[in-house]
């Protein structure tokens, strides 16, 4: 298989960035560790999308997950991750972080607009004050990967 021109680095991709803001399209970020992708991502990848011109999506790399989530995970590489994010129509970009936050590839990237779920409230949103706009996606009940892990464990578990 080939190189995904959709996975790109944090510096590569800065330079894309700095070019298409020459030409005034409006870039759009949005992070997370997408451990296992679910409708609440596809939702938010397309909403984020609507709102700009180039959707640039930031992964947690593997060790970041890790720190964040335990030892039991990621599920899923990041690198497997990345190619099914790469995969969807409203994905223009993927990139990953070793940060526990995105703050320093947002200081670094410096898109126009930033999305986040919705279960974050605006001044909790690592990053906010290196774009123009913060928009807040609702979350799904019943579809984060956590409560899909523990869906799965419990009927693994009654059997």
């Amino acid at each position: 298989m080939g190189r995904n021109p959709k996975i790109i680095s944090r510096k590569a991709l800065k330079k894309i960035i700095n070019n298409l803001k020459k030409k005034k399209k409006t870039v759009v970020f949005t992070n997370g560790c997408f451990d296992l992708l679910h409708i609440g991502h596809v939702r938010l990848f397309k909403k984020a999308k609507s709102y700009g011109d180039v959707l640039v999506v930031a992964i947690n790399s593997d060790s970041s997950l890790k720190r964040l989530k335990g030892s039991g995970r990621p599920l899923v590489s990041q690198g497997k991750r990345a190619e099914l994010l790469s995969s969807l129509e409203s994905v223009d970009f993927v990139t990953f972080f070793d940060e526990q936050t995105p703050a320093e590839i947002l200081k670094e990237l410096k898109p126009d607009i930033l999305v986040k779920g919705g279960d974050y409230k605006i001044g909790e949103i690592v990053g906010r004050d290196s774009v123009k706009k913060v928009f807040r996606f609702p979350v799904i009940k019943g579809n984060s990967t956590t409560g899909l892990i523990k869906k799965i464990l419990s009927s693994y578990g009654s059997k």
